[in-house]
């Protein structure tokens, strides 16, 4: 029976082989898709993706051991601009390893930020290529900036001491210019800069008539963290924004991408403040220009209209004597229209008056003839009506209860009924009723 191998008789093998085969360090690159630190020592996951399907290929944990790690990282900072994290292309010098326990795994022992550079500098190319393809790369810069530039947004971290410079050297400018800022909160170093920053862009769109500039600044953080402001939708939300977007995230070094796309890259905060109060100070030095010569417009007009008045003044007494008389001779005439007018009416009016005064009594007379006439005849119709005169021609009016009895249905059996006569008057008691042909006795 063959004798087996125990696991670990097996790693033991590999590893001799490892020590036997790999002798030597070996320059690779890798991408980093973790990296963590613990105890002084880093922790790294390289990978590699297939350059069509972007699927893993290969996979190895690396370490960079304290000793190391400790000259590697602030080198890497320093000339990178930025702290080593996922995502990143690397250059390291590595030795292979099989441990029995943990297997596979690489040990750096170099790193070479240049590679990184690179790397970092071939994204941003790509980054502005999109944009440069979608068209939008210089449309903030083709804004121009308000003529009054008070209404500043400020995106920044509340607690960077970059963005109390800001305020201060705008509030203390020598003008006395006033500003209004408001703060818009984000983060401005690390993982969330991307979505914090696009965050603000969003809130001040919300507004965006109540402001007149944006500034992004990033004051008293770390100057090695700057990845965040590489990407390719905050460097979208910047190049598009609306109003003139102004950037001082404080690295003089190199430029982001959020800084080849906005309106004006300053260096510092402190610079971004300066912007814009020299803005506002040539504004103001133009206003002041255009007073002056208003006022020396004003001044020389004031004067031209002073030698006109002084003329005016001088002929007025020439001109109201000759108006005088004219008025004084125009006066006359119409007083002497004004009596003829009044004689005219007056004549005519009396000449009315004569004839109405002639033709008067005439025409009462007529008219009181007529009257008289008109009267006799109503007499004469009101005598024909006259009830004495209706009963003296046989008629007579009968009452029942004290009103006058016009039908039958107003009477009962024992109603007592008077009959008025032209000479008298008759009571009489009911003891039949006819109507309609009907008979109702007592």
């Amino acid at each position: 029976m063959t004798k087996a191998l125990t696991l670990l008789e097996l790693n033991d093998m590999v590893s001799a082989v490892f020590e036997q085969s790999f002798t030597h360090a070996y320059w690779v690159s890798a991408e980093v898709s973790e990296v963590r630190e613990s105890r002084g020592h880093c922790y790294m996951e390289f990978v590699q993706k297939d350059e069509f399907s972007n699927s893993l290929v290969a996979k190895a944990r690396a370490t960079v051991w304290k000793s190391k790690w400790m000259i590697l990282r602030p080198y890497f900072e320093n000339t990178t601009g930025q702290p080593l994290a996922a995502g990143m292309m690397l250059l390291v010098k590595v030795k292979l390893l099989f441990h029995p326990l943990y297997g596979y795994s690489l040990n750096v022992e170099d790193i070479d930020p240049t590679f990184t550079l690179g790397d970092i500098a071939k994204r941003r190319k790509e980054i502005i290529r999109k944009l440069k393809e979608e068209g939008i790369d210089q449309m903030n810069k083709g804004l121009e900036l308000p003529r009054l530039l008070q209404r500043v947004a400020v995106i920044s971290s509340d607690t960077a001491a970059g963005y109390g410079d800001f305020c201060n050297q705008l509030n203390a400018n020598e003008k006395g210019l006033v500003f209004y800022t408001r703060l818009f909160p984000a983060v401005m170093q690390g993982d969330g800069v991307e979505a914090s920053v696009i965050a603000a862009l969003d809130a001040i769109m919300d507004d965006a008539l109540e402001w007149d500039v944006v500034v992004i600044i990033r004051g008293g953080g770390s100057v090695s963290d700057l990845s965040g402001f590489d990407t390719l939708a905050l460097a979208e939300h910047v190049a598009q924004f609306p109003l003139p977007v102004v950037t001082g995230i404080g690295h003089e070094r190199d430029d982001t991408v959020i800084d080849m796309v906005a309106h004006t890259r300053v260096k510092t905060p402190t610079a971004a403040a300066e912007l814009l109060i020299h803005h506002q100070e040539a504004e103001l030095t133009l206003v002041e220009s255009i007073s002056e010569r208003i006022t020396g417009c004003v001044g020389l007009r004031l004067a031209e209209e002073i030698n006109r008045l002084n003329m005016i003044v001088g002929r007025m007494p020439s001109i109201y004597s000759l108006f005088h008389q004219r008025q004084l001779n125009r006066l006359v005439q119409i007083t002497n229209l004004i009596h003829r007018g009044i004689n005219s009416r007056l004549q005519t009016d009396k000449n009315k008056i004569e004839l109405l005064a002639a033709r008067f009594p005439l025409q009462v007379n007529a008219l009181m003839q007529a009257e008289q006439h008109r009267l006799k005849l109503i007499s004469l119709r009101l005598k024909a009506v006259d009830p004495v005169n209706v009963l003296r021609r046989g008629y007579s009016i009968t009452q029942v209860g004290g009103k006058l009895l016009r039908n039958v249905s107003q009477l009962k059996k024992g109603d007592e009924i008077v009959t008025i006569l032209a000479d008298g008057k008759v009571v009489s008691s009911v003891t039949e009723l006819e109507q309609n042909n009907k008979k109702q006795e007592i």
